[in-house]
């Protein structure tokens, strides 16, 4: 007789489906994946709210706590059509703040969604309530100089050191509007004054402290926190060095920046040094040198016609006032001739000059709050063989401060090999970037010798010490003679503009030569010739700066 039976299969049921949906808008909170969490609510609650509302509502929320991380515990099971999820939010004001979202469900089955409505943008808020702060800032920290002279201290922001500091250490104010967004997530109150200009501006963080005070929904309190003042910051700025750059630029408008190659650290900085964006002219020329020899199309023993200009596509490049120069490349590069690398860059080509310029730092941010980026256009951007004949001496399109410049020359100083520009002392400096071979930086170095031994940067040699340059004068307006006309066998003589306003004066170096120390960038908008007006003032900063850094 046979025995026959029925088995039963128990499939283990799920979560509701409530509590499933719960748990992907909680995954998606903690993304801040605003599309995904507004994809779980009712269609009443979508039209109510659009997609961009409904984002900047979780972002103010976030911002007014100044949230930045939000961690979901174990998701409940639906009560009376109320998911309950307790979550951690971490703030920086606050710390951790522990409470619960309690997200109400209409529908059924899978056709359960999310009924938002905007108390929902932070956790424990409560229906009718409003999420509010009120924070207050700890005293401001001091900064001091490498030594610990004080270049900013107590609520007068005051220095023994006087105007010296004060051009390096910068103002506070009310928060531009470019930054309003970012300090109020820190927790800044709206009415603080914060860090604008200078020093002030790039350890603003560190020097504010972190704010304390209260956080409410409604009148029911959520967390409160005690204002932490910030630590003194202690800064890569040597007096003396600072001393040296704001005195030789007087009250010129312009900048010098001052900095060790081997670590990077900026010593000093005057005027609009890391801010100022001009065209570099013919310091740049460091750049095509450099890019010039590192392709190959240029060796150190290259020769070149001794001529008075060049043409591209049909248009004139004369040297600087007309001046005969060229032979070879040490002496072209000495003499800064124009028909000599206008050439040469349009040869390099866009691609191999942008490239090289870039592994320099150009077109990078340099990591320094409020300092300019120095920028190249991109290769196809640049346009004919004149237009990157033009840029391969500092003209065109070019823009660079007088600290990028100085980088620039530290790099070549360092064998070709960039470090990471800081203004914070006693941090370990992460491993240099090579930019050139040491063989191209080394040729490059020696004819930038040659420029303050025999060509244009006379004006900066240092008795005793070997000293690396590189003059450029970046032409505003023009040059050109304006009651001359040419004709057959009359030829206009070269001749300096009367008006000195026309031109911006550069000069990047370092020393000693083979053993830097010390590099510099200077740049007086439109105050004249590189050789005569920035050259000077690069070698009385030179000259301090090798003492302090003996």
């Amino acid at each position: 007789m046979a025995v026959t039976g029925i088995v039963l299969l128990l499939i283990p049921k799920g979560p509701p489906p409530e509590q499933q949906r719960a748990q992907r808008y909680v995954a998606a909170l903690a993304q801040a994946d605003y599309p995904q969490m507004y994809a779980q609510l009712t269609a009443t609650a979508r039209r109510s709210r659009s997609e961009g509302a409904f984002a900047d509502d979780h972002r103010r929320a976030a911002a007014t706590a100044t949230a930045t991380a939000f961690a979901a515990g174990k998701v409940g099971e639906p009560e009376d059509g109320v998911v309950t999820v307790p979550m951690t939010v971490t703030t920086r004001a606050f710390g951790a703040i522990r409470t619960t979202l309690r997200l109400p469900f209409e529908g059924e089955d899978d056709k359960a969604r999310i009924d938002w409505a905007p108390h929902l943008a932070f956790p424990g808020v409560q229906p009718g309530q409003r999420l509010e702060r009120t924070l207050r800032q700890p005293r401001r920290a001091d900064i001091l100089a490498r030594d610990g002279t004080p270049l900013a201290q107590g609520a007068s922001r005051t220095s023994p050191l006087g105007a010296v500091a004060t051009a390096i250490s910068g103002s506070l104010g009310a928060a531009p509007p470019d930054r309003v967004e970012e300090l109020r997530a820190r927790g800044v109150p709206d009415d603080a004054k914060v860090g604008t200009t200078g020093l002030e501006r790039v350890f603003d963080e560190q020097l504010a402290g972190r704010p304390g005070g209260s956080l409410r929904a409604g009148s029911r309190l959520l967390a409160t926190a005690t204002p932490r003042a910030g630590q003194a910051v202690r800064t890569t700025i040597d007096p003396r060095v600072q001393r040296a750059a704001v005195e030789a630029l007087g009250d010129q408008y312009g900048g010098i920046a001052v900095l060790r190659p081997g670590t990077g650290e900026i010593l000093g900085l005057s005027g609009v040094a890391f801010s100022g964006l001009q065209p570099p002219g013919s310091t740049f020329k460091m750049v095509t040198l450099a890019g010039a020899l590192q392709a190959g199309i240029a060796g150190p023993n290259s020769s070149y016609p001794v001529e008075t200009k060049t043409s591209l596509e049909g248009v004139d490049l004369e040297n600087a006032n007309g001046e005969s120069c060229g032979g070879s490349l040490r002496l072209s590069f000495a003499h800064s001739c124009n028909s000599v690398f206008a050439p040469l860059g349009a040869r390099l080509g866009a691609e191999r000059l942008v490239a090289t310029a870039e592994a320099f730092g150009f077109n990078q941010s340099l990591g320094i709050p409020g300092a300019a980026t120095s920028t190249i256009p991109q290769a196809d951007q640049i346009g004919d063989a004149l237009a990157v004949g033009s840029t391969a001496i500092g003209q065109g399109r070019v823009q660079a401060t007088a600290l990028m410049m100085g980088w620039v020359a530290a790099t070549i100083a360092e064998g070709g090999r960039r470090t990471r520009l800081t203004l914070r002392a006693g941090q370990r400096p992460p491993a240099p970037r090579r930019v050139l071979r040491a063989s191209v930086a080394n040729n490059v170095g020696r004819f930038m010798e040659a420029v303050v031994q025999v060509g244009t940067g006379g004006a900066a040699k240092i008795s005793g010490v070997r000293v690396a340059g590189k003059t450029g004068t970046a032409e505003l307006k023009t040059t050109q003679a304006a009651d001359c006309t040419p004709a057959e066998g009359v030829e206009c003589p070269p001749v300096l503009p009367d008006d000195p306003t026309d031109t911006d004066a550069w000069f990047a170096a370092y020393a000693p030569a083979g053993k830097p120390r010390i590099a510099v960038g200077v740049v007086l908008i439109a105050n004249g010739v590189g050789g005569e007006t920035a050259a000077p003032l690069a070698r009385e900063v030179l000259s301090v700066g090798l003492k302090a850094t003996r």
